[in-house]
């Protein structure tokens, strides 16, 4: 194997153990008010995945950049929803007359 799917599969492994980590150690009363800042994160996840998919060679890590663009959007669109709907929990509610 080349040293640059090597070290690109490293940071992959990585990445995930560290993510899964963070994420176990969260309590879940948190997890709802933290997805704004993960947005964030998961957009430059994204802007990172994009750099390791956009080559023309198909190879593992072409494969592994598409699935982290694929899951980090999910991630991001998921966190909006969930964000928005936790601000609408907290708006007054109209009283019709």
């Amino acid at each position: 194997m080349s040293d640059v799917l090597i070290s690109s599969l490293f940071v992959f492994v990585l990445a995930a153990f560290a993510g899964f980590e963070v994420i176990t150690k969260v309590p879940p009363t948190l997890h709802t008010p933290l997805m704004s800042g993960a947005n964030a994160i998961s957009g430059i996840a994204i802007l990172g995945a994009l750099i390791v998919a956009g080559e023309r060679d198909w190879n593992v890590t072409v494969i592994l950049g598409l699935l982290a663009v694929i899951f980090a959007t999910i991630n991001v669109v998921g966190g909006f929803l969930v964000t928005d709907r936790m601000l609408q929990m907290f708006k007054k509610k109209e009283v019709n007359p």
